[in-house]
């Protein structure tokens, strides 16, 4: 077991509801799936043994999760580059038609016989 530190509270704080007291007065004690294993390990306990499964399903689902979410991550980052890269070859288009925006058309001349008077 170990303590969290000072900013991982601060992340703790900011991602949880605060209650009216001010929530916590001191950094938490976390522990890690391997913790938890051996703690198992130490303890007899049915009700002890239940919770640790408990709590090693939990630390699964949430590498799960995490994985599922780089996934996602890589994913929204490719978008990302491609809307980048593709926003600049609109820009450039835009660009590009201004320029033909400012370009004075070529005087026409009239179309038929003139005569000379």
């Amino acid at each position: 077991m170990f303590r969290l530190a000072p900013g991982e509270v601060e992340n703790l704080i900011l991602q949880n509801a605060i209650s009216s007291w001010g929530g916590r007065r001191h950094q938490p004690y976390v522990s890690t799936e391997h913790g938890v294993a051996m703690l198992s390990s130490v303890l007899r306990s049915e009700r002890a043994v239940q919770m640790n499964i408990l709590i090693v399903r939990a630390f699964v689902r949430i590498r799960e999760l995490v994985a599922s979410h780089k996934d996602l991550a890589h994913r929204v980052e490719k978008l990302e580059d491609m809307q980048e890269r593709h926003g600049s070859v609109i820009g450039i288009l835009a660009d590009e038609i201004e320029e033909l925006k400012t370009i004075e058309p070529p005087v026409k001349r009239p179309i038929g016989f003139i005569g000379s008077a």
